[in-house]
């Protein structure tokens, strides 16, 4: 479970060290709001045209006791396709140095081109879209 870990370090931090709560008021957050995260969030999951995912590649086993939250540079972001059709993936794995396919429609790049990759991903989308607009 990588990346709910890094989730719940993320939020572990930010509400200690931002918002001052203690770390056992976080985790009965964090329990509380479980189900509906399995109910409601997970299932749009599955719905998404895109979906990226931030996995870290450091050890984040037990998010209770890590100190820093995993970098971009210490992890992999998973980019999964709906449907990849029309996604030129040689462009992709050329333009974003380190990355890989690892399923037909799944695409994995470096953490730090994460920001790149949404920009090679969804500026075209956004462009065709544009266009239809203005054909219709």
């Amino acid at each position: 479970m990588p990346t709910i870990n890094l989730e719940w370090i993320q939020k572990l931090h930010r509400d200690q060290k931002m918002r001052g709560y203690s770390q056992e008021a976080v985790t009965d957050t964090i329990l509380r709001r479980m189900p509906d995260y399995v109910s409601h969030l997970c299932p749009q999951f599955g719905r998404t045209h895109v979906n990226f995912q931030r996995v870290p590649i450091v050890d984040t086993s037990n998010p209770f006791i890590a100190r820093d939250i995993p970098t971009a540079d210490e992890s992999m972001v998973v980019i999964r396709f709906a449907n990849p059709k029309g996604i030129d993936f040689q462009y992709l794995i050329n333009i974003l140095h380190g990355a890989m396919m690892t399923r037909p429609n799944t695409l994995v790049v470096p953490g730090g081109k994460m920001g790149l990759a949404m920009q090679m991903i969804f500026t075209p989308m956004v462009l065709r879209l544009m266009d239809h607009k203005r054909r219709a």
